[in-house]
């Protein structure tokens, strides 16, 4: 995985991170948000996997129902966003849509995913930093914004 700033203006920073062959996406985003002290962001991407988990939340059992997409596909649109969790660490939120070779598509909640041969992410660096609240009832951690304003 390699990165490169592109932009910063006004305490908003753009970053290029580009994965290679064999990385796994989710750890990765998130070992890149730990190391450049990512409290909010949104981010963007293309690219392929060789494999990939993906999630349907189930609200009524509080779990995420899996399916698994073993076959190479192309990552046609992943967005997501990060904040930070209850224990500061930077937590990665990202849907994604992937195209298989017969021209159907799989979506959900990325829970993990294999990159092959690449994947492009354009990530927006907020200088607000974000915090997810876990919310029993639902068995989420949600993003928090603190009490409604006036």
């Amino acid at each position: 995985m390699h990165s490169k700033v592109l932009h910063t203006d006004d305490g908003q920073t753009t970053h290029l991170v580009v994965f290679d062959s064999g990385d796994e996406v989710i750890e990765g985003l998130t070992r890149f948000a730990g190391e450049h002290n990512i409290a909010a962001a949104h981010l963007t991407a293309i690219g392929a996997l060789s494999r990939a988990t993906l999630g349907f939340f189930e609200i009524d059992r509080k779990e995420y129902r899996k399916l698994f997409v073993d076959e190479q596909v192309e990552l046609l649109s992943m967005n997501g966003n990060i904040a930070r969790d209850e224990k500061d660490r930077p937590k990665l939120h990202a849907h994604v849509v992937l195209g298989k070779r017969d021209g159907n598509t799989a979506g959900g909640h990325l829970l993990e995913g294999r990159v092959r041969p690449t994947l492009e992410v354009v990530l927006v660096e907020s200088p607000l930093h974000l915090r997810r609240r876990e919310r029993p009832e639902i068995g989420l951690a949600l993003i928090d914004l603190g009490p409604p304003s006036e």
